[in-house]
């Protein structure tokens, strides 16, 4: 079960360094040579950019994130999906905030690698061809370990990151005294300033908010170290961050100040002294630059897996390397990443490339969430006149930075790509949203009850052979009084079924990330049972260990007799047999469909039958199931005229 750590711990706040902040807490590698690369250093563009970091730090990651977001916590989880999951009721169409929101999300987690591992590499100042070569091989193998889970090497990650924040406090610390006019940045006059006055000042918007790309992770990872923990790290990461831009700040003021910045070498690594320092410092950057990568793309796993239960995405095979909770592997995920990421390296080649197309898509990411975060606040009766300013502020903020990133869409930074991407994943989701909404429209539903007394004389035909002694279906229908038609035509007409008892299993996905609860409805005893699982979205379907757990309750507790009722078995108290059935549509030649929603079923589909089947889904042993194809008839054909005429 998720649990909501409350008090920080010191234990707490490593792991939160660990897995939390790798994303934001590596952007000092690039942001501040994102905004003067290609400038003549002056004054404003300096000690402006500083300025709109330490505000954009303050504003969008300490104040909407750290202070208001991770209040809104689903039972101790986070993220974007489990936002949407607490306010889904409330009203139908805030689903495409959280399509949208994902989508960008995943995308983004395409470039993150990349562009962290490559500025770390970059710092040895190797040949092209030999960065990019390692970068692509250190990239691998973070991938290749995917599968192994993060249980050992997690204990490390934390350490690793202090020693991270520790050096770039002490980077900058060493000179804060280059320029002593670069403190002037806590003013958020300089930041203005620059927007207003600099030539094209506005646009530098787009290199700001790689400062603040990793603030969505914050939120994201909220059940994994808890609120009071993450709280209590960022004002050490903050400090560190500070500490750091602000001796970039002064370095570049105090050596470069009237002369243009080709950016040939990093700011972050001119910091260090040239030598062993520098180096170690390379050294410490890489492996930081591995682990936000680790847990970008351990976040990607876990979005997919709640937009799965969620019934936004289809269904993949899921393996749980480790016991610890909220491990998981996606193989197809993981190997989409990997080729994505290595394309990537490929296309843009250089760190400085990546920095124009890496932000644009989180932008989008963040505007939804600000978005659904207010539907929250409005469902729990904060004032309305506070919402609004909320939204006032933070989408003007937002909207900003998006307007500025999209100056990065065309060639040559290309942010296209990452758009297009999130487009993409997005078109996927809808696709698999707006069929389900298509086809639930014609699941005809009938009485259960008018069908009990044809059931049971079925059951005690002795003159049509058993088909299982037991007789599982797994149906869609929410109210316990009624069944999908499709499977009364499939006990009567298909092919009449006997059995002694049938069963219908139902999974209702909570809002709420852990439930494990079960209902029991006892329709004819010993005949007709209905049970109901009520699991968490973050649960993963066992159904069939679920189910035989139930069943040995309701033995032990007398409520259903499970052994064969074949003479010689009985008397031999052995078990009777169960048989699964599994349901599966395909998309009937009959239909007389528009031609976005054929376009769209015929997509739903093909997503079918590239993913997993719907009893590997449910954690069925396959050798107890029986799949049944049956057509899906969305909607009518037009009546075909037909005249009949003599031999």
């Amino acid at each position: 079960m998720g649990t909501l750590v409350k008090k920080a711990t010191f234990a707490g706040i490593i792991i939160a360094l660990g897995i939390v902040f790798g994303d934001i807490g590596t952007s000092p590698l690039y942001t501040m040579g994102a905004i003067v690369r290609g400038k003549v250093i002056s004054e404003l563009l300096v000690i402006g950019g500083v300025s709109c970091i330490i505000w954009t730090l303050t504003l969008q990651t300490t104040v909407k994130y750290v202070m208001l977001t991770l209040r809104a916590d689903n039972k101790g989880e986070g993220g974007i999906f489990s936002l949407f999951a607490l306010v889904r009721r409330h009203a139908k169409w805030i689903v495409f905030f959280a399509m949208i929101g994902g989508a960008a999300l995943l995308a983004d987690g395409l470039i993150t690698p990349p562009i962290t591992v490559t500025s770390a590499i970059e710092g040895l100042e190797l040949s092209p061809k030999l960065t990019i070569t390692t970068v692509l091989i250190i990239i691998g193998g973070i991938f290749f370990m995917q599968q192994f889970g993060t249980n050992s090497i997690g204990k490390l990650f934390g350490p690793i990151m202090v020693t991270w924040f520790l050096l770039m406090a002490i980077l900058g610390i060493m000179h804060l005294g280059d320029n002593m006019r670069i403190f002037m940045a806590f003013n958020p006059y300089y930041a203005i300033k620059l927007l207003i006055e600099y030539p094209h000042g506005f646009w530098l918007l787009g290199a700001v908010f790689l400062c603040t790309t990793g603030a969505e992770a914050l939120y994201s990872d909220l059940g994994h170290v808890g609120r009071a923990n993450i709280r209590a790290s960022w004002a050490f990461v903050k400090i560190c961050l500070l500490l750091n831009y602000i001796g970039q700040g002064s370095y570049l003021l105090q050596n470069f100040l009237g002369r243009q910045y080709t950016g040939e070498t990093s700011v972050f690594f001119a910091l260090a002294p040239e030598g062993p320092a520098r180096v170690a410092a390379i050294v410490v950057a890489t492996l930081a630059a591995i682990i936000a990568s680790q847990a970008l793309i351990s976040g990607s796993f876990t979005l997919v897996n709640e937009a799965i239960k969620l019934n936004l995405w289809p269904k993949m095979k899921i393996n749980f390397p480790t016991t610890e909770r909220g491990q998981l592997f996606i193989p197809g995920i993981n190997f989409v990443l990997w080729l994505g990421c290595s394309v990537v390296v490929l296309f843009f080649q250089t760190s400085a490339n990546m920095e124009g197309a890496y932000g644009l898509s989180i932008t989008i990411t963040m505007i939804m969430t600000s978005l659904l975060l207010s539907f929250y606040l409005f469902t729990r009766r904060v004032p309305r006149a506070w919402i609004a300013v909320y939204l006032a502020v933070y989408l003007t903020i937002e909207f900003s930075f998006l307007i500025a990133n999209l100056e990065k869409f065309p060639y040559p930074h290309n942010g296209f790509v990452t758009v297009f991407i999130a487009g993409g994943i997005f078109g996927v989701m809808f696709m698999w949203y707006k069929a389900r909404r298509i086809k639930n429209r014609y699941v005809e539903f009938v009485r259960l009850e008018d069908y009990v007394p044809i059931i049971q004389e079925l059951s005690n035909d002795r003159s049509i052979p058993k088909y299982a002694t037991h007789l599982v279906y797994m149906t869609s229908a929410n109210f316990s009084k009624e069944i999908e038609h499709k499977i009364i035509f499939s006990i009567l007409y298909k092919k009449p079924k006997r059995a002694d008892i049938y069963w219908f299993v139902h999974v209702d996905v909570m809002d709420e990330p852990y439930t494990m609860d079960y209902v029991v409805q006892t329709v004819i005893p010993n005949e007709i049972i209905r049970i109901e699982f009520r699991l968490g979205f973050r649960v993963e379907h066992r159904i069939q260990m679920m189910f035989k757990k139930v069943v040995e309750e309701m033995v032990a507790n007398k409520e259903v007799n499970v052994t064969s009722r074949y003479e010689s078995l009985s008397k031999n108290n052995v078990r009777g047999d169960f048989r699964f059935i599994v349901m599966e549509k395909f998309l009937s030649r009959d239909n007389d469909l528009p031609f976005l929603d054929k376009l769209v079923m015929r997509g739903y589909f093909f997503l079918k039958k590239v993913s997993l089947s719907e009893e590997r889904s449910f954690g069925l042993d396959q050798s107890d199931v029986t799949v049944e194809k049956f057509p899906l008839l969305v909607s009518k054909a037009s009546d075909i005229k037909l005249r009949r005429v003599g031999d």
